[in-house]
């Protein structure tokens, strides 16, 4: 009677053992972030893009949560990418358009590098054991002539491999045309950091991937989870297909072949995330875009505007979650077309879900939403999102005067110049397309929203 007791004693604290290890894996799963270079909100054919297929991509969000109202914190490069790392407007950091010249960013007000104080995400999941890894676009710092900017593994990544706007191991772009003319793009930038290795254009984001792969590798071989950036140079102009695909030579064509490869190229990492058990059960990924496309050239489908512009088709991006392993079952394949989320929630929310803790000292102005993206419920951030234009940027794309401020704050997308003049209010739940303008019709709205957002840009430094 007694070696059964003990038996059975043994089995359950055996269970007990087994049940804490696997909690203990669940808490600290994978992380990798997909961050696309000036795509529109609908440029993926599960967002209804008719004239391309982004297959791979589709199988993800049928198999994840497809989010429609996700917005990204600058309707441009260098300060989107400040804010999905760090959680916080990048106003904070003074960057506040594209990174350039030293000369030039001196001009417009704009720091020359993130200030590597920052809360990085990055370095809030090395912390708590990850293996952190970069692959592809940085952009914030390194570039041009600022060469004395961070390398990138100061910021919490442990390696990394970038392109011409970032220090550090890097692919450039080598290019080849219909009639086999073969060129170079940013030859100067082998000076920004070594090895370097030359690749054709059309098929950097397969080099990046690569890379990924064999980072997984190394972690999985350490027993480690681990958190990617990977961010492709994909979609931005100059678009190079592979020649094959160059169809009629437009941009439009260039752009959409440059697309479908991309998703092609991503399609050997969704392969390892899903066939390998412990990968899939465990594993979030996230598939956004820094900000709205070149006009014309992508599609933002009902919304109004483009990259550099305030309204919608500037800063909302598709964003694909995949977690089959850690999302609500009932959540799996569907769209959420109501929870509003920025950026620089994804921070606070992805060091939740990773049982990680903050950065020493940080103040995010992002909120935890990690139920949200595991589909646990459909709540929304409760704080308003603040914008403000690039400072270079008030006549762009052939459009005159843009708004420099605006908010979303619950069913209102408001705009207005700095001194609150010229305001814009609308309905965006019924007007997305941001076409009909309410503010006479709700003075008392409209002097509210101007004040709120006139003092949130006053605490801008």
């Amino acid at each position: 009677m007694q070696k059964i007791i003990t038996l059975t004693l043994f089995l359950a604290l055996f269970a007990m053992g087994v049940s804490a290890n696997a909690h203990e894996n669940s808490s600290h799963p994978n992380v990798v972030l997909i961050f696309i270079d000036d795509m529109g909100w609908g440029d993926f054919s599960c967002f209804g893009n008719k004239d391309a297929e982004t297959p791979n991509i589709d199988a993800i969000a049928s198999e994840g949560i497809a989010f429609e109202q996700f917005y990204v914190n600058s309707p441009i490069c260098s300060p989107s990418r400040v804010a999905i790392s760090t959680g916080t407007y990048p106003q904070r950091w003074k960057i506040t358009s594209y990174l350039s010249q030293r000369w030039h960013n001196d001009k417009r007000g704009v720091a020359q590098w993130l200030d590597p104080k920052a809360p990085m995400l990055a370095r809030a999941l090395k912390k708590a054991g990850y293996a952190t890894g970069h692959f592809g676009k940085w952009h914030m710092g390194g570039q041009r002539d600022v060469t004395e900017a961070p390398q990138i593994t100061e910021y919490g990544f442990d390696e990394s491999l970038t392109n011409f706007e970032g220090l550090g191991p890097k692919l450039l772009p080598m290019t080849k045309k219909p009639d086999g003319k073969v060129g170079k793009i940013w030859g100067d930038a082998v000076r920004l950091g070594k090895p370097v290795t030359w690749m054709q254009r059309s098929e950097i984001t397969g080099g990046f991937t690569k890379a990924a792969l064999a980072f997984i590798a190394k972690a999985q071989k350490a027993g480690k989870p681990f958190y990617i950036n990977l961010w492709p140079d994909d979609v931005h102009s100059p678009y190079w297909p592979p020649i094959e695909k160059w169809g009629d030579g437009s941009k439009r064509r260039l752009y959409l072949s440059v697309l479908e490869e991309m998703d092609k190229q991503f399609g050997k990492l969704f392969k390892v995330l899903k066939s390998d058990p412990k990968l899939r059960e465990n594993t979030i990924l996230l598939i956004c875009s820094d900000n709205g496309p070149e006009p014309n050239i992508g599609r933002t489908g009902p919304l109004r505007g483009y990259k550099t512009f305030l309204y919608e088709g500037g800063v909302r991006s598709p964003l694909v979650v995949w977690a089959p392993g850690l999302m609500k079952k009932s959540a799996i394949g569907t769209r959420n077309k109501t929870s509003v989320i920025a950026a620089i929630d994804l921070t606070p929310s992805l060091i939740t879900i990773a049982g990680a803790k903050p950065q020493a000292g940080a103040k995010y102005d992002g909120e935890d939403l990690a139920k949200t993206l595991l589909g646990e419920t459909q709540a929304s951030r409760k704080k308003t999102i603040f914008f403000s234009r690039p400072p270079d940027r008030k006549s762009f794309y052939g459009t005159k005067d843009l708004p420099d401020l605006a908010l979303r704050e619950g069913k209102w997308k408001f705009l207005c110049d700095y001194d609150g003049g010229r305001p814009e209010l609308y309905d965006i739940l019924r007007d997305p397309g941001e076409s009909t303008n309410l503010a006479k019709k709700h003075p008392e709205v409209v002097k509210k929203l101007t004040k709120d957002l006139l003092a949130w840009f006053a605490e801008m430094p």
